[in-house]
């Protein structure tokens, strides 16, 4: 596939991506997200299916016996209720890597039966509090205020332990430069596989192999909607793109996160999970298409979707693309536009160096 791709992201594109970040989809609750998701693929797509949990296939050039996947999780980090105290207040559980420290001030949404219920993460005035040290953030004095004055109101709102709670915080753009948002990890992972389908459609390429385009739920949590789609699919590779850390802003250590910019290009692992001769062929395809690129290394796990599809099936060779992001989980997550082009290309075209029945043995 040696077609020249210019822009990729024209209007309609970026009304689909402020659509698909907006909605809140929490791990464990992604159904309406990938209703998004699946409404906008299937017009470039020839069929899917989804799993009993959720996760999406859309599928093109379904009968074919050589299967590639490339692949993105749909799920974002979120709280749920706990504990409601007697005075009204809130108590919350982390559902993944949901971050206590920028809580206070937040506002949310708290998904219920009824509806959702609009909501604050609550916090001292500094006038109050003794000291930065001793009044911090923490799992257990967080709280939400729904305005309240007891228990009873709260129940009768309809809130009840369990119930999902998201930030309230939506999409813009930054200097035009940056997409800005929450759970840009990694609905824009689930966005930037999208578009490689409409690249196929649009430039009307024939793939010699079945492309399984996969939408998993619950990676927040352990990587478990991967592993249910990986054994379902049984690809003979796969491609995941996920973020990473752009390690060029404040407080990082470069020494530990290594050195990644946002707007460098797409960042490429080494590790165990990730396979030699997949990765190469990457590496090729970007130095072919003059596509920027980064390193990075990881000593054991990727801590991504990498991980279920490399070691699913006796082995699947997988390779990670990831976007270089700015603040991950948080309500301001920052991906530069120029590495969501590249890394789209980078895919579309790798996608156009494998052949079927390709043997990725290293002996």
């Amino acid at each position: 596939m040696s077609t020249k791709i210019k822009s990729i992201v024209g209007k309609n594109e970026l009304d689909f991506l402020e659509r698909y970040i907006n909605n809140p989809s929490p791990t464990g609750y992604e159904a309406a997200g990938q209703k998004i998701w699946l409404k906008y693929i299937t017009q470039y797509t020839d069929d899917h299916f989804v799993d009993n949990y959720g996760s999406v296939a859309a599928i093109i050039n379904p009968k074919a016996e050589y299967k590639v996947v490339i692949e993105a999780h749909a799920d974002e980090i979120a709280w749920a209720v706990h504990f409601i105290s007697d005075e009204g207040f809130i108590y919350v559980e982390r559902i993944g890597g949901s971050d206590h420290l920028i809580a206070p001030s937040k506002k949310v949404n708290i998904h219920t039966e009824k509806g959702i219920i609009k909501a604050v993460f609550g916090w001292p005035a500094i006038h109050t509090r003794k000291s930065e040290s001793e009044d911090k953030p923490e799992m257990k004095n967080i709280f939400i205020d729904c305005g309240c004055s007891n228990k009873k109101e709260v129940e009768k709102l309809g809130v009840q332990v369990g119930d999902v709670i998201t930030f309230d915080d939506n999409f813009m753009l930054l200097n035009n430069n940056y997409y800005v948002g929450r759970a840009l990890d990694n609905r824009i992972g689930g966005f930037m596989i999208a578009q490689v389908a409409r690249l196929i459609k649009e430039n009307k390429k024939k793939l010699p192999f079945a492309l399984y385009i996969v939408n998993s739920v619950q990676e927040e949590i352990g990587l478990r909607g991967a592993e249910m789609m990986a054994h379902a699919i049984k690809p003979h590779c796969a491609i995941i793109t996920d973020v990473c850390h752009d390690s060029n802003t404040p407080m990082m250590n470069k020494n530990i996160e290594g050195d990644i910019k946002a707007g460098k290009g797409p960042t490429l692992t080494k590790g165990p999970a990730v396979h030699n001769t997949l990765l190469k062929l990457i590496i090729d395809t970007a130095n072919e298409n003059k596509i920027p690129f980064q390193r990075d290394v990881v000593n054991q796990r990727t801590g991504t979707d990498t991980d279920a599809f490399a070691y699913s099936n006796g082995g699947v060779p997988s390779a990670l693309i990831s976007l270089p992001l700015r603040y991950m989980h948080t309500t301001v997550e920052c991906a530069h536009k120029d590495d969501v082009e590249n890394v789209i290309k980078l895919i579309y075209h790798s996608l156009g160096k494998i052949k079927t029945g390709m043997n990725f043995k290293y002996l």
